[in-house]
């Protein structure tokens, strides 16, 4: 198995190379250069498994045995899954009116890119300690990224990561769940930015191809190829969860609905779908509706500022991973979706070629919802269910309460209501804390500021080298003296 750019203006790479990278040097993010298709037997046979077996059966088809032996590769994912509150990693909720809520958020930090990014903290310190190599990690997040992202590598002696947060716009516990977390190897900087104005730091640093090789930069945001390939058995658990049976004549399809920012989730469920996975696929947004209009309209544009919503992880209006769902939409036509991508980011304007939003719109269903709408759906799940949504998740619910269906149907949790007491309230809730996150309040907070004016892409550098020396030096005093 080999990983292409979307661009195709550089070479294939292995899963370690994927692994280790941000973007591809020519701009464009990597795919697995062909997907494996799934038979019914396969699926049959994996329809019994645990969240965490599908998990290792998935990862298997996506990381050769050469680079991490199975035995190794399913230790890695049983340690990366240790730390999760549910027995079972992931829990189905099924709630009245035929709600399926998916609750991918029991990890340390409350949110569903635990998941992801355990299983790829662990599949890069394999890695790191078999050549003793450093690495520094870069992170954009608008939400919920910064803190898994931390949590995957704190203490790692082989990892830097410096994240970058929207000051203000996270919410009181996002932020607290990366400030408060005070290792020598966590580096927290709070941006006076959007989350789209934090990305752009890092995708110079990416760009800068000697700066980025002498360093050992790689990305955790969904850029990430490792991130994407965990977030599949999501789709493979939620479809033999909620279909009443897999013995009739024609594989029963299930309708899965994703809260999406970013786009990595949604283009994980474009992948299963490819591989052969029955399901309908609906991707909904908040009032930061560009794939919603992308998917209806073919218009992939920006429109204006970001919107600051109650559903504030999904406040984004450049989400980098639409471009692998086109790539993979487009029979991986990467002189195509280069020209595409291109124009973009000149005018952040694109209209689709007609066959292209063609595919799109036969592949995805789409929905944005109001702040109204969030709230009118969270105080619904409350009466009628005495159960909690957080904002994303209501997202996904107003979709539920506003499109009647004629097949099962389940929606994504991303987050868990207690990281969203603003939210909770203006619906008229009571916020519930475990322990876990009330104490989040009293505990020291470290950060470094990045005003309005500043070089943030200079400050990064500077940052990083310094961080680079004080390696170079402890590894210095580490190594045998010659007599």
């Amino acid at each position: 198995m080999e990983y292409v750019s979307t661009r195709g203006g550089t070479g294939a790479v292995d899963f370690e190379g994927a692994l280790f990278s941000g973007y591809a040097p020519d701009g464009g993010l990597f795919m697995p250069q062909r997907i494996p298709s799934l038979h019914r037997d396969t699926l049959q046979r994996w329809s019994s498994l645990s969240y965490p077996e599908l998990v290792k059966e998935l990862c298997s088809l996506f990381v050769p045995a050469k680079l991490i032996p199975r035995n190794v590769l399913n230790e890695l994912i049983d340690k990366a899954f240790s730390r999760f509150r549910h027995k079972n990693v992931v829990h189905l909720s099924r709630l009245k009116d035929g709600l399926n809520i998916l609750e991918l958020w029991h990890g340390v930090t409350y949110a569903f890119k635990d998941l992801s990014l355990s299983c790829t903290g662990q599949f890069l310190q394999y890695f790191l300690e078999k050549k003793q190599k450093h690495v520094n990690i870069l992170v954009g997040t608008s939400g919920d990224t910064g803190s898994s992202a931390i949590e995957s590598v704190r203490g790692q002696k082989n990892v830097d990561i410096f994240v970058l947060l929207p000051k203000g716009l996270c919410t009181q516990i996002q932020e607290l769940q990366m400030t408060t977390v005070i290792e020598d190897n966590v580096h927290v900087f709070a941006a006076h930015g959007n989350s789209d104005e934090i990305d752009e730091p890092i995708k110079e640093l990416f760009a800068d191809v000697d700066f980025a090789g002498k360093y050992n930069l790689m990305s955790l945001n969904s850029v990430n190829w490792s991130r994407i390939m965990v977030q599949i058995a999501h789709y493979f658990y939620a479809y033999f969860q909620c279909t009443p049976s897999l013995d009739t004549t024609q594989l029963p399809m299930v309708e899965i609905v994703v809260p999406t920012g970013g786009g990595g989730n949604i283009t994980a469920g474009c992948i299963a779908q490819k591989m052969g996975l029955p399901i309908q696929l609906v991707t909904v947004v908040n009032s930061n509706d560009i794939i919603h209009r992308t998917v209806q309209h073919g218009d992939f544009s920006l429109a204006g500022s970001v919107k600051a919503t109650l559903a504030s992880a999904m406040d984004i209006q450049e989400p980098y991973n639409v471009e692998r769902i086109l790539w993979l939409l487009s029979g991986s036509d990467s002189l195509l979706i280069k020209t595409l991508m291109e124009q973009f980011n000149i005018s952040k304007r694109l209209k689709l070629p007609e066959d292209l939003h063609k595919k799109l719109s036969e592949t995805l269903g789409s929905c944005s919802a109001s702040d109204q709408d969030i709230v009118g759906a969270m105080r619904r799940c409350w009466e009628e269910n005495q159960y909690l949504l957080c904002p994303h998740s209501a997202v996904a619910a107003h979709y539920h309460y506003s499109q009647p269906h004629s097949i099962p149907r389940c929606c994504f949790a991303p987050a868990s209501a207690a990281k969203f007491q603003d939210a909770l309230l203006r619906a008229g809730l009571a916020p519930q804390f475990p322990p876990e996150i009330s104490a989040l309040t009293a505990m020291e907070t470290r950060s470094t500021p990045l005003e309005r004016g500043q070089d943030w892409a200079q400050v990064l550098r500077g940052r990083i080298e310094a961080v680079a020396q004080q390696w170079e030096a402890q590894v210095g005093q580490s190594a045998p003296q010659g007599r």
